[in-house]
Protein backbone atom coordinates (compact mmCIF):
# COMPACT_ATOMS: atom_id res chain seq x y z
CA UNK A 1 0.00 0.00 0.00
CA UNK A 2 1.37 3.40 -0.96
CA UNK A 3 1.92 5.96 1.79
CA UNK A 4 -0.70 8.34 0.34
CA UNK A 5 -3.29 5.55 0.53
CA UNK A 6 -2.24 4.75 4.10
CA UNK A 7 -2.71 8.35 5.19
CA UNK A 8 -6.14 8.42 3.55
CA UNK A 9 -7.23 5.32 5.39
CA UNK A 10 -5.91 5.92 8.88
CA UNK A 11 -5.82 9.70 8.91
CA UNK A 12 -8.33 10.96 6.42
CA UNK A 13 -11.07 8.39 5.94
CA UNK A 14 -13.18 10.32 8.41
CA UNK A 15 -13.17 13.24 5.97
CA UNK A 16 -15.85 11.57 3.85
CA UNK A 17 -18.27 11.30 6.78
CA UNK A 18 -20.61 14.24 7.38
CA UNK A 19 -19.98 16.06 10.65
CA UNK A 20 -23.54 15.40 11.79
CA UNK A 21 -22.91 11.65 11.69
CA UNK A 22 -20.19 12.10 14.29
CA UNK A 23 -21.82 14.74 16.47
CA UNK A 24 -20.84 12.75 19.57
CA UNK A 25 -17.15 13.31 18.77
CA UNK A 26 -15.32 16.64 18.50
CA UNK A 27 -13.96 17.15 15.01
CA UNK A 28 -10.48 18.57 14.44
CA UNK A 29 -9.84 20.19 11.07
CA UNK A 30 -6.19 19.59 10.07
CA UNK A 31 -4.94 21.55 7.04
CA UNK A 32 -1.39 21.60 5.76
CA UNK A 33 0.58 23.34 3.05
CA UNK A 34 2.55 20.13 2.61
CA UNK A 35 1.50 16.81 1.04
CA UNK A 36 0.41 13.56 2.71
CA UNK A 37 3.29 11.65 1.12
CA UNK A 38 5.89 13.69 2.98
CA UNK A 39 3.92 14.12 6.20
CA UNK A 40 3.11 10.61 7.45
CA UNK A 41 5.61 10.88 10.32
CA UNK A 42 4.28 14.31 11.27
CA UNK A 43 0.67 13.11 11.33
CA UNK A 44 1.74 10.18 13.51
CA UNK A 45 3.48 12.56 15.92
CA UNK A 46 0.41 14.82 16.05
CA UNK A 47 -1.82 11.84 16.79
CA UNK A 48 0.62 10.72 19.49
CA UNK A 49 0.33 14.09 21.20
CA UNK A 50 -3.45 13.76 21.16
CA UNK A 51 -3.33 10.19 22.46
CA UNK A 52 -1.04 11.03 25.36
CA UNK A 53 -3.68 13.49 26.52
CA UNK A 54 -6.51 10.99 26.22
CA UNK A 55 -7.84 11.48 22.68
CA UNK A 56 -7.78 8.58 20.23
CA UNK A 57 -8.91 9.11 16.65
CA UNK A 58 -12.07 7.22 15.86
CA UNK A 59 -12.89 6.67 19.54
CA UNK A 60 -13.40 10.07 21.12
CA UNK A 61 -12.14 12.48 18.45
CA UNK A 62 -12.36 12.71 14.67
CA UNK A 63 -9.71 14.33 12.46
CA UNK A 64 -10.34 15.58 8.95
CA UNK A 65 -7.29 16.19 6.78
CA UNK A 66 -6.84 18.64 3.92
CA UNK A 67 -3.60 19.05 1.94
CA UNK A 68 -2.47 21.91 -0.31
CA UNK A 69 0.41 19.90 -1.82
CA UNK A 70 2.55 23.03 -1.94
CA UNK A 71 -0.16 25.08 -3.72
CA UNK A 72 -0.56 27.89 -1.19
CA UNK A 73 -3.51 29.47 -3.03
CA UNK A 74 -5.71 26.57 -1.91
CA UNK A 75 -5.26 27.19 1.80
CA UNK A 76 -7.77 30.03 2.44
CA UNK A 77 -10.56 27.96 0.89
CA UNK A 78 -9.60 24.91 2.95
CA UNK A 79 -9.72 27.01 6.12
CA UNK A 80 -13.06 28.57 5.17
CA UNK A 81 -14.55 25.13 4.55
CA UNK A 82 -13.51 23.90 7.98
CA UNK A 83 -14.89 27.02 9.64
CA UNK A 84 -18.15 26.70 7.73
CA UNK A 85 -18.52 23.13 8.94
CA UNK A 86 -17.98 24.10 12.55
CA UNK A 87 -14.92 22.08 13.56
CA UNK A 88 -14.02 22.10 17.25
CA UNK A 89 -10.39 23.07 16.61
CA UNK A 90 -8.75 24.29 13.40
CA UNK A 91 -5.13 23.23 12.86
CA UNK A 92 -3.06 25.14 10.30
CA UNK A 93 0.38 23.61 9.78
CA UNK A 94 2.91 22.94 7.05
CA UNK A 95 4.17 26.48 6.66
CA UNK A 96 3.38 30.07 7.46
CA UNK A 97 0.76 30.41 4.71
CA UNK A 98 -1.34 27.64 6.24
CA UNK A 99 -0.97 29.11 9.72
CA UNK A 100 -1.98 32.58 8.55
CA UNK A 101 -4.93 31.24 6.54
CA UNK A 102 -6.28 29.39 9.57
CA UNK A 103 -5.85 32.42 11.81
CA UNK A 104 -7.61 34.76 9.37
CA UNK A 105 -10.51 32.37 8.82
CA UNK A 106 -12.01 32.63 12.30
CA UNK A 107 -11.99 34.71 15.45
CA UNK A 108 -14.09 32.25 17.46
CA UNK A 109 -12.99 28.67 16.69
CA UNK A 110 -9.76 27.75 18.52
CA UNK A 111 -6.78 27.67 16.15
CA UNK A 112 -3.52 25.76 16.65
CA UNK A 113 -0.88 26.74 14.11
CA UNK A 114 2.48 25.33 13.10
CA UNK A 115 4.86 27.56 11.17
CA UNK A 116 8.53 28.19 10.46
CA UNK A 117 8.69 31.91 11.17
CA UNK A 118 7.78 34.42 13.85
CA UNK A 119 4.04 34.49 14.68
CA UNK A 120 4.39 37.80 16.51
CA UNK A 121 5.94 39.53 13.49
CA UNK A 122 3.23 37.95 11.35
CA UNK A 123 0.58 39.54 13.57
CA UNK A 124 -0.96 36.23 14.54
CA UNK A 125 -0.42 36.47 18.29
CA UNK A 126 0.20 39.31 20.73
CA UNK A 127 3.25 37.63 22.27
CA UNK A 128 4.84 34.22 22.66
CA UNK A 129 3.90 33.90 26.33
CA UNK A 130 0.41 35.38 26.04
CA UNK A 131 -0.95 34.80 22.52
CA UNK A 132 -4.35 36.32 23.23
CA UNK A 133 -7.53 35.71 21.24
CA UNK A 134 -8.37 32.28 19.87
CA UNK A 135 -4.92 31.38 18.49
CA UNK A 136 -1.86 29.52 19.73
CA UNK A 137 0.51 26.89 18.40
CA UNK A 138 4.16 26.19 17.67
CA UNK A 139 6.92 27.57 15.52
CA UNK A 140 9.70 25.44 14.10
CA UNK A 141 11.87 28.56 13.78
CA UNK A 142 13.43 26.96 10.71
CA UNK A 143 13.36 30.09 8.55
CA UNK A 144 15.59 31.76 11.15
CA UNK A 145 18.36 29.23 10.48
CA UNK A 146 19.39 29.96 6.90
CA UNK A 147 22.61 31.75 7.88
CA UNK A 148 23.54 28.79 10.10
CA UNK A 149 22.96 26.40 7.19
CA UNK A 150 25.11 28.54 4.95
CA UNK A 151 27.94 28.46 7.49
CA UNK A 152 27.71 24.66 7.76
CA UNK A 153 27.75 24.28 3.98
CA UNK A 154 30.81 26.51 3.69
CA UNK A 155 32.55 24.49 6.40
CA UNK A 156 31.97 21.33 4.39
CA UNK A 157 32.98 22.81 1.01
CA UNK A 158 35.29 25.73 1.89
CA UNK A 159 36.63 26.27 -1.65
CA UNK A 160 33.31 26.77 -3.43
CA UNK A 161 33.07 30.44 -4.52
CA UNK A 162 29.45 30.48 -5.79
CA UNK A 163 26.58 28.92 -3.86
CA UNK A 164 23.12 28.44 -5.35
CA UNK A 165 20.11 29.34 -3.22
CA UNK A 166 16.65 27.93 -3.99
CA UNK A 167 13.84 30.17 -2.73
CA UNK A 168 10.05 30.07 -2.98
CA UNK A 169 8.94 33.70 -3.50
CA UNK A 170 5.33 32.93 -2.53
CA UNK A 171 6.41 31.67 0.88
CA UNK A 172 5.97 34.68 3.22
CA UNK A 173 9.31 34.35 5.08
CA UNK A 174 11.28 34.12 1.80
CA UNK A 175 12.18 37.81 1.87
CA UNK A 176 13.53 37.50 5.39
CA UNK A 177 15.46 34.37 4.45
CA UNK A 178 17.31 36.30 1.76
CA UNK A 179 17.85 39.29 4.04
CA UNK A 180 19.54 36.94 6.51
CA UNK A 181 21.62 35.18 3.86
CA UNK A 182 23.08 38.25 2.17
CA UNK A 183 25.16 39.51 5.14
CA UNK A 184 26.00 35.93 6.11
CA UNK A 185 27.46 35.32 2.64
CA UNK A 186 29.50 38.53 2.82
CA UNK A 187 30.84 37.53 6.22
CA UNK A 188 32.32 34.33 4.77
CA UNK A 189 33.33 35.93 1.46
CA UNK A 190 30.98 33.90 -0.69
CA UNK A 191 28.70 34.86 -3.58
CA UNK A 192 25.14 33.65 -3.89
CA UNK A 193 23.10 32.90 -7.00
CA UNK A 194 19.40 32.96 -6.12
CA UNK A 195 16.77 31.10 -8.14
CA UNK A 196 13.04 31.23 -7.40
CA UNK A 197 10.43 28.50 -7.77
CA UNK A 198 6.76 28.31 -6.81
CA UNK A 199 5.54 25.53 -9.10
CA UNK A 200 6.94 22.59 -11.03
CA UNK A 201 7.78 24.52 -14.18
CA UNK A 202 9.59 27.19 -12.17
CA UNK A 203 11.40 24.50 -10.20
CA UNK A 204 12.68 22.91 -13.41
CA UNK A 205 13.88 26.30 -14.63
CA UNK A 206 15.52 27.12 -11.29
CA UNK A 207 17.43 23.85 -11.20
CA UNK A 208 18.56 24.34 -14.78
CA UNK A 209 19.80 27.83 -13.91
CA UNK A 210 22.07 26.41 -11.21
CA UNK A 211 23.75 24.29 -13.87
CA UNK A 212 23.95 27.20 -16.29
CA UNK A 213 25.62 29.45 -13.71
CA UNK A 214 27.91 26.66 -12.51
CA UNK A 215 27.17 26.92 -8.81
CA UNK A 216 29.43 24.75 -6.69
CA UNK A 217 26.96 23.97 -3.88
CA UNK A 218 23.27 24.38 -3.12
CA UNK A 219 21.26 25.71 -0.18
CA UNK A 220 17.56 24.86 -0.29
CA UNK A 221 15.72 27.37 1.88
CA UNK A 222 12.84 26.44 4.13
CA UNK A 223 9.51 26.24 2.24
CA UNK A 224 6.73 23.62 2.31
CA UNK A 225 6.64 23.50 -1.49
CA UNK A 226 10.20 22.20 -1.56
CA UNK A 227 9.32 19.55 1.02
CA UNK A 228 6.64 18.24 -1.36
CA UNK A 229 9.31 18.00 -4.09
CA UNK A 230 12.01 16.51 -1.87
CA UNK A 231 12.90 13.55 -4.06
CA UNK A 232 13.19 15.68 -7.19
CA UNK A 233 15.49 18.21 -5.53
CA UNK A 234 17.68 15.60 -3.84
CA UNK A 235 17.84 13.66 -7.09
CA UNK A 236 18.94 16.76 -8.99
CA UNK A 237 21.75 17.45 -6.49
CA UNK A 238 22.93 13.85 -6.81
CA UNK A 239 22.80 13.86 -10.61
CA UNK A 240 24.72 17.13 -10.87
CA UNK A 241 27.09 16.17 -8.04
CA UNK A 242 26.20 19.27 -6.02
CA UNK A 243 26.85 19.34 -2.27
CA UNK A 244 23.59 20.59 -0.76
CA UNK A 245 22.08 21.45 2.62
CA UNK A 246 18.40 21.28 3.56
CA UNK A 247 16.11 22.13 6.47
CA UNK A 248 14.74 18.74 7.62
CA UNK A 249 16.33 15.38 8.35
CA UNK A 250 14.12 13.66 5.76
CA UNK A 251 16.24 15.20 3.00
CA UNK A 252 19.45 13.64 4.34
CA UNK A 253 17.74 10.29 4.93
CA UNK A 254 16.55 10.42 1.29
CA UNK A 255 20.12 10.91 0.07
CA UNK A 256 20.77 14.61 0.63
CA UNK A 257 24.25 15.49 1.85
CA UNK A 258 23.45 17.39 5.07
CA UNK A 259 20.43 18.82 6.85
CA UNK A 260 20.06 21.14 9.79
CA UNK A 261 16.82 22.13 11.45
CA UNK A 262 14.35 21.51 14.24
CA UNK A 263 12.89 18.16 15.17
CA UNK A 264 9.62 18.67 13.30
CA UNK A 265 7.99 15.52 14.68
CA UNK A 266 8.50 16.76 18.24
CA UNK A 267 6.83 20.06 17.35
CA UNK A 268 3.86 18.31 15.72
CA UNK A 269 3.51 16.17 18.81
CA UNK A 270 3.31 19.37 20.85
CA UNK A 271 0.62 20.55 18.44
CA UNK A 272 -1.43 17.44 19.15
CA UNK A 273 -1.00 18.01 22.87
CA UNK A 274 -2.27 21.58 22.51
CA UNK A 275 -5.35 20.43 20.58
CA UNK A 276 -6.13 17.92 23.34
CA UNK A 277 -5.77 20.58 26.03
CA UNK A 278 -8.14 22.86 24.13
CA UNK A 279 -10.66 20.05 23.73
CA UNK A 280 -10.53 19.66 27.51
CA UNK A 281 -11.41 23.30 27.99
CA UNK A 282 -8.19 25.32 28.06
CA UNK A 283 -8.13 28.66 26.24
CA UNK A 284 -5.61 29.30 23.42
CA UNK A 285 -5.08 32.82 24.75
CA UNK A 286 -3.45 31.37 27.87
CA UNK A 287 -1.27 28.77 26.12
CA UNK A 288 2.24 30.03 25.20
CA UNK A 289 3.54 29.50 21.68
CA UNK A 290 5.87 26.49 21.77
CA UNK A 291 9.44 26.98 20.55
CA UNK A 292 11.61 24.07 19.33
CA UNK A 293 14.07 22.58 21.82
CA UNK A 294 15.48 19.73 19.72
CA UNK A 295 17.49 20.17 16.53
CA UNK A 296 18.69 17.66 13.96
CA UNK A 297 22.02 17.93 12.17
CA UNK A 298 22.44 14.97 9.81
CA UNK A 299 25.41 14.14 7.62
CA UNK A 300 25.02 11.49 4.95
CA UNK A 301 28.47 9.94 4.54
CA UNK A 302 27.19 7.74 1.72
CA UNK A 303 26.46 10.88 -0.28
CA UNK A 304 29.71 12.52 0.79
CA UNK A 305 31.63 9.49 -0.48
CA UNK A 306 29.77 9.58 -3.81
CA UNK A 307 30.64 13.27 -4.19
CA UNK A 308 34.28 12.63 -3.27
CA UNK A 309 34.05 14.81 -0.15
CA UNK A 310 35.90 14.32 3.10
CA UNK A 311 33.80 15.55 6.02
CA UNK A 312 35.93 17.43 8.56
CA UNK A 313 36.11 15.68 11.95
CA UNK A 314 34.92 18.86 13.68
CA UNK A 315 31.74 18.79 11.59
CA UNK A 316 31.16 15.11 12.35
CA UNK A 317 31.45 15.90 16.04
CA UNK A 318 28.64 18.43 15.72
CA UNK A 319 26.25 16.00 14.01
CA UNK A 320 23.30 14.56 15.88
CA UNK A 321 23.14 11.69 13.35
CA UNK A 322 25.58 10.30 10.82
CA UNK A 323 24.38 8.11 7.96
CA UNK A 324 27.34 5.82 7.46
CA UNK A 325 27.92 3.22 4.71
CA UNK A 326 28.62 0.57 7.34
CA UNK A 327 26.39 1.70 10.21
CA UNK A 328 23.49 3.28 8.31
CA UNK A 329 22.24 5.82 10.86
CA UNK A 330 24.33 6.28 13.98
CA UNK A 331 22.57 6.65 17.35
CA UNK A 332 20.95 10.03 17.76
CA UNK A 333 22.30 12.83 19.91
CA UNK A 334 20.05 15.80 20.32
CA UNK A 335 21.74 19.16 20.33
CA UNK A 336 20.59 22.65 21.08
CA UNK A 337 20.61 25.30 18.43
Amino acid sequence: MRRREFITLVGGAAAVWPLTARAQQPVVGFMSGRAPDDSAHLVAAFQQGLAERGFSEGQNVAIEFRWADGDYDRLPALAADFVGRGVAVLVGVGGDVSAVAATKATKTIPVVFGMGGDPVKAGMVASFKHPGGNVTGFTLWTVEMESKRLALLRELVPRVPLIGVLVNPRFPPAEQELLDLEPAAKAINRKLFVAEANDDAELDAALASFVEHRVGALLVTAAPFFDTRLERIVGFAAQKRLPAIYQFREYAVAGGLISYGPDAAESYKNGGTYVARILKGEKPADMPVVLPTKFDFLINLNTAKTLGLTVPPALLDQASEVIDPSRHIAPRRQRGR
